[in-house]
């Protein structure tokens, strides 16, 4: 016999809306959208570490952290169209979600790009510490708690953080992104010269 009930709770709120809504109030979070049924909740980022940690309690499953390089140029590629209208800035987000339904959010944080640096996760959550180092590798943002911050992917001598817009991706100059796929044709019986393998 299993301790685990026959079918999951029902969500407290009717919709994926109504239950941003609610998260966001309880948590004291700074608001939150929806978009293609999915739920973003904004974060300060002097309170992520106590908001996630919070959030938990009701979304225990972590699912994954990253961070998104928000720039008005690129070094390689198309830049953004309105240039003048974006604010130049890193978020750092992260997923959660249910173990017994559906519900989940993706939560958000904004750092400066003159000062990138958020509390860790760590303590709490072992999982994230991949994430964070992750983040830091790519984006050089400071995880502060987390002692950890070695590399995962890049040479110990690389300089520089790849995924930032900025970052001078030598494979983009090259071919560009996402990059055409030469592809040549299978050969056909007829090109067959019968000639000995």
């Amino acid at each position: 016999m299993s301790d685990q009930p026959d079918t999951p709770p029902e969500p407290e709120t009717d919709s994926i809306a109504e239950y941003a809504a609610a998260i966001t109030e309880r948590l004291g979070a700074e608001g939150y959208t929806v978009e293609f049924d999915t739920a973003r909740v904004f974060v300060a980022k002097d309170k992520w570490v106590a908001t996630i940690n919070e959030a938990r309690k009701e979304l225990p499953l972590f699912s994954w952290l990253s961070a998104i390089d928000w720039s008005r140029e690129t070094e390689v590629g198309e830049g953004v169209a309105e240039p003048d209208e974006l604010e130049e800035r890193f978020e750092v987000m992260c997923r959660l979600s249910s173990v017994t339904d559906a519900r989940a959010i993706n939560f958000f944080a904004t750092l400066s790009k003159d000062d990138p640096t958020i509390g860790s996760l760590t303590a709490t959550i072992g999982g994230a510490e991949w994430h964070e180092r992750e983040a830091h590798e790519m984006f050089g943002i400071m995880f502060e708690g987390n002692e950890n911050l070695i590399p995962l992917y890049l040479p110990d001598d690389f300089i520089g953080n790849p995924l930032l817009k900025s970052f001078p991706l030598i494979a983009r100059e090259v071919k560009p992104w996402p990059g055409d796929v030469d592809v040549e044709g299978l050969p056909s019986s007829d090109d067959d010269d019968g000639g000995d393998v």
